[in-house]
């Protein structure tokens, strides 16, 4: 609906506090506004456009797709849904995949599987879960009860009981809050939303060895971190630490909806027909448009290019940094990185990046901007971008 030649923006609940342009068109890593003014996008979507916008091999596979079959109920089988789990499988360390529509189902369902799997080894009081402070899950009522967020969590109690929390990197802490009750420790590698901090290998190490030590499950949140954006498929894969159970989302479909769950044979079999399902996942055109993703993405090219292009990112915002007094602290993960200002405001600078034409992502906090650019983003583009970026760290210095 229109309103004086422009769009109409009342009917949308105000849950968002979105920009004032309104992009209408992308190419690569460019995006174009209704009023033909270009943006160059280093917030990739909050780590979803992880190859740009309108790569023209996931163009081709969804027109393809689109012509054939668009839906059928999971009472059938469809070909692309067997083709990617069975691609996810050989490139992991996953048997068995459950597919649902985003990162918030997929953890949601990673949580369930856990529950059912000690309930159907005749260990019912086994249910609670680990989760650790600054941790970010999704938005559903479990997801909130399992992050950390008190603003997420405020006027939407009672909350679900059965969780656990210990400190991030603290494996002390674990073990206080760890007993015969426990079902899972459920973590995210590397902290997202509270601004790219990664867990410390002997961390993850520990909690692995915990695991294996008191019968209970290990559980990656990968929703962001997966699909190449360290520099390796997974980001487990960096650490060699394996979980029994691992979620993804986000860069799986490129900017197509659809989340997944990873897990072992002996665990998966706790998911029996009627106990979990989900209407639209694993649908045909989800699918086929992310085993393109997984395939172009998992080429040793690619991923080395991940971290040419972090380095180079890193060496940019160094750089400003020091030109300008930005930061007081750069945390990267690949081509996932925070900023840390030290005086202005994250909200501040994002808004006169829009007034440059960049775009980026606020973190957790009034002083952190993240950075999540597709992952084959072009050098100029990269440059493009950091004029942009310099022209507004030099407004507001």
């Amino acid at each position: 609906m229109k309103k004086n030649n422009s769009i109409d923006r009342t009917a949308l609940m105000p849950n968002y506090a979105p920009a004032e342009f309104i992009p209408v068109k992308g190419k690569k890593s460019i995006l174009w506004d209704d009023k033909g003014k270009d943006y160059v996008d280093f917030g990739g979507g909050i780590a979803v456009t992880c190859l740009g916008h309108s790569h023209p091999a996931l163009n081709k596979v969804l027109k393809e797709q689109s012509s054939k079959l668009w839906h059928v109920s999971n009472y059938l089988f469809n070909k692309p849904a067997l083709e990617l789990s069975e691609m996810l499988a050989e490139k992991t360390f996953a048997d068995k995949v459950f597919f649902s529509n985003s990162g918030n189902e997929a953890n949601e369902a990673a949580i369930k599987l856990a529950r059912k799997y000690f309930f159907d080894q005749k260990k019912p009081e086994k249910h609670e879960i680990i989760v650790f402070t600054n941790a970010f899950h999704g938005r559903s009522m479990l997801n909130i009860t399992a992050g950390d967020s008190k603003i997420q969590k405020t006027g939407f109690g009672p909350l679900l009981k059965g969780f656990k929390r210990a400190t991030f990197n603290d494996l002390k802490s674990v073990k206080k809050v760890l007993n015969k009750k426990t079902a899972a420790i459920f973590i995210e590698p590397i902290l997202g939303e509270s601004g790219i901090i990664r867990a410390e290998n002997p961390f993850l190490e520990g909690l692995r060895k915990l695991a294996d030590d008191n019968d209970c499950l290990l559980i990656f949140d990968e929703v962001q971190s997966g699909i190449g954006r360290t520099g390796s498929l997974m980001a487990y894969m960096g650490y060699g630490v394996n979980p029994d159970i691992s979620t993804l989302a986000k860069g799986l479909g490129g900017g197509i909806p659809i989340g997944a769950t990873l897990t072992t044979t002996k665990i998966a079999q706790a998911f029996q027909p009627g106990t979990h399902g989900s209407t639209f996942g694993g649908n045909p055109l989800a699918c086929e448009v992310a085993k393109k993703v997984v395939e172009i993405i998992s080429n040793k090219k690619v991923l080395t290019g991940v971290i040419q292009k972090t380095i180079k990112f890193n060496q940019e915002l160094n750089k400003l940094s020091e030109k300008y007094n930005l930061f007081k602290d750069i945390r990267s993960a690949g081509l996932w990185i925070c900023c840390d200002f030290k005086k202005i405001k994250a909200a501040d600078f994002i808004n006169e990046c829009y007034k440059k034409r960049l775009i980026l992502v606020q973190a957790s906090g009034d002083k952190t901007i993240r950075l999540a650019p597709s992952l084959i983003i072009e050098d100029s583009e990269i440059e493009e971008g950091f004029k942009r970026f310099e022209k507004a760290a030099k407004k507001l210095s």
